[in-house]
């Protein structure tokens, strides 16, 4: 099933996130679109949501970074941008968070595309000329 919703600035992304939050299958949340589309952004309001108490920034050297919430859960973001093949993911264990239970927030998942699970939720986030679009689809193989 897709959703969609839109906003016109950035004030909205929190209500986007707790969309997604609320509207999510899987806790495996696949975030597309093109550089500077906001998906990092748009994972710092999930977190916002979610209460990390942690500093949320994007993972682009390390290619993860591991937060907790108030309430104590692990939450994993992946920047996966400047992998060049999936074995490079399966080298540091990818399997072992996306099979961890916790929730996973992969910006540029397209790089692992055969390792991902069956289940899981798609973000894809367009710009417009009047803001943003966000399309959540739940993944079911």
């Amino acid at each position: 099933m897709t959703k969609q919703q839109q906003i016109s600035n950035l004030d909205g992304l929190g209500q986007i996130a707790k969309w997604i939050l609320a509207a999510k299958s899987s806790d495996i949340l696949l975030f597309k679109g093109e550089m500077g589309a906001g998906k990092t952004t748009l994972i710092k309001a999930i977190c916002k949501e979610l209460q990390v108490v942690d500093e949320v920034s994007s993972p682009t050297y390390s290619l993860v970074n591991e937060y907790l919430t108030q309430s104590g859960e692990t939450i994993y973001h992946f920047d996966l941008y400047r992998l060049e093949h999936e074995e490079e993911a399966l080298d540091f264990g990818i399997e072992d968070y996306l099979y961890s239970g916790n929730l996973c927030l992969l910006e540029w998942p397209e790089k692992i595309s055969n390792l991902l699970p069956d289940e899981s939720c798609t973000v894809q986030i367009e710009i417009q000329d009047d803001g943003r679009s966000f399309e959540l689809t739940n993944n079911h193989t």
